[in-house]
């Protein structure tokens, strides 16, 4: 059999890395079409993926639109000439490929608020696969997983932790360290949406500076380190979630990072202008099963990840957290592997149609976990 998978970012190329490579490795025929964004070139080189680019994007809202119309000259005809059996991708992409290809597309997707490409990609999409705390109906061809896209390559039975990575980084044996992650907040679905701000980039670094070494990962590349005591994020971009999983505290204003920093066991904080009410599913989830703590303000951030510093045992206790509620989840590349080769998603095993309220939506947490209240 052949299968296209879309790559638009870096964390497309680790939700289908493995399934990419079992396929191979089972006979069948892979093109992954990749777009320069971020990293995800190196993370396509570094993987050995057999990749094609179809264009590049920049971390400005606009930069994707204006790059469409010439996405779309190549991928229309690399899709044809290919001749798929199954498309796999996040959006729109897969989804008019599919059409133009008379291929079914079935998307992986885990983002309620990315309505627009929901609305131009749900006609055409044969399917639809999404975590169990996934809180949007997509239709009739909407499945649900027990787990979240991140399961694909960092469930307990697909990830290992580098015991190298403190080399890597240049730390000693027992020196910890703090991981802050900023989003450049360029993507369509981010418009109108916001993070932390210059000044409250600047306040989290001095503060955990005083009690850990501080790296600082910024997508934007607006950050001035050098008067500032953090250390830039600078090795290779596939040693993320090695130093995810070693880190002290991740404090971030994405929503990937702090998925996989949960699913790993690493306190971390999420704070950014999503959070609240209509917040995505993922978090809610994930915050009642006491792996992230999601907060608007600021204040609460800086206390909390002090917090975390200054007790020990609340690492311990997070990591205790995650080994019972991440154990339970399903490997994700297995379903798009069983998916790919049945060519039905209602045949796939660990695959179920979606329905309301699978998980609460609210969190049982009250106060944020602090020293005092671990």
């Amino acid at each position: 059999m052949r299968f296209v998978f879309f790559t638009n970012t870096p964390a497309h190329v680790h939700l289908y890395k493995h399934a990419v490579d079992r396929l191979e490795r089972a006979g069948h025929e892979v093109l992954v079409l990749g777009r320069d964004y971020g990293c995800t070139l190196a993370l396509l080189e570094r993987y050995e993926l057999p990749y094609r680019l179809y264009g590049s994007c920049g971390t400005t809202k606009g930069s994707v639109f204006r790059n469409l119309p010439r996405h779309y000259a190549r991928i229309v005809p690399a899709v044809r000439s290919f001749g798929p059996d199954v498309i796999f991708g996040v959006g729109a992409y897969a989804a008019h490929a599919g059409l133009a290809s008379g291929t079914p597309a079935v998307l992986i997707l885990d983002s309620e608020p990315t309505s627009i490409d929901h609305a131009i990609s749900r006609p055409f999409a044969a399917a639809f696969l999404t975590p169990h705390a996934f809180q949007k109906d997509l239709g009739e061809n909407h499945y649900q997983f027990h787990g979240f896209c991140e399961t694909a390559y960092l469930h307990p039975d697909a990830y290992r932790p580098n015991p190298g990575i403190r080399e890597e980084l240049g730390l000693e044996a027992e020196e910890e360290f703090v991981l802050l992650r900023f989003n450049a907040f360029g993507s369509h679905h981010d418009v109108g949406q916001s993070g932390f701000t210059p000044d409250q980039r600047r306040r989290l670094i001095e503060t955990f500076a005083e009690h850990a070494t501080v790296f600082v990962s910024d997508e934007g590349g607006t950050l001035d380190l050098d008067s500032l005591s953090a250390r830039e994020f600078d090795v290779h971009p596939a040693l993320l979630h090695d130093a995810l999983s070693a880190a002290r505290l991740v404090v971030t204003d994405t929503q990937t990072v702090c998925t996989e920093a949960a699913l790993l066991g690493t306190p971390v904080i999420r704070s950014n202008s999503f959070v609240g009410d209509d917040d995505m599913g993922n978090f809610r989830e994930l915050e009642r099963q006491g792996l992230v703590v999601n907060t608007a303000e600021f204040d609460e951030v800086l206390a909390t990840g002090v917090g975390v510093l200054r007790d020990e045992a609340v690492g311990a206790e997070w990591r205790r957290r995650r080994n019972e509620y991440v154990g339970g989840l399903v490997d994700l590349t297995e379903v798009i592997v069983a998916c790919a080769e049945a060519g039905d998603p209602a045949a796939v095993p660990g695959l179920e149609r979606w329905r309301a309220g699978t998980e609460r939506s609210s969190s049982d947490r009250s106060t944020p976990i602090t020293e005092e209240s671990t």
